[in-house]
């Protein structure tokens, strides 16, 4: 088993793209994977989800189990696979069940506010 910790997240955290607020919550998740840099989970009921498209995009971790992908859709561009979610996630990181998570870009902020 890798070294994954799971713990809330203080504060609050945003998401932003394309001028948009996608997800703000004060019950975010902070996931810490040796070798990895933290990744904040949102749960889902935080998170704009009318700004987010499933994607046929799949893969699979050995620690954490299957991630489903989703695009993000903002007035000026789509951009593919940007979120994940693990829906059956392995019992050892079972916290992030309902969670979307994003990856930070150039287009994409994930910040603590």
């Amino acid at each position: 088993m890798a070294d994954i910790n799971i713990r809330k997240a203080d504060g609050t955290w945003v998401v932003r793209a394309g001028g948009a607020v996608l997800a703000e919550s004060r019950n975010a998740l902070e996931l810490d994977e040796s070798g990895y840099p933290p990744v904040i989970y949102f749960p889902r009921d935080d998170v704009a989800m009318a700004f987010l498209d499933s994607s046929d995009h799949r893969t699979h971790c050995p620690h954490k189990g299957d991630a489903s992908y989703f695009s993000l859709v903002t007035n000026s561009q789509t951009l593919e696979n940007a979120a994940w979610s693990y829906e059956d996630p392995q019992e050892e990181v079972a916290r992030i069940k309902g969670h979307i998570a994003f990856h930070p870009s150039d287009d994409i902020a994930v910040e603590r506010v």
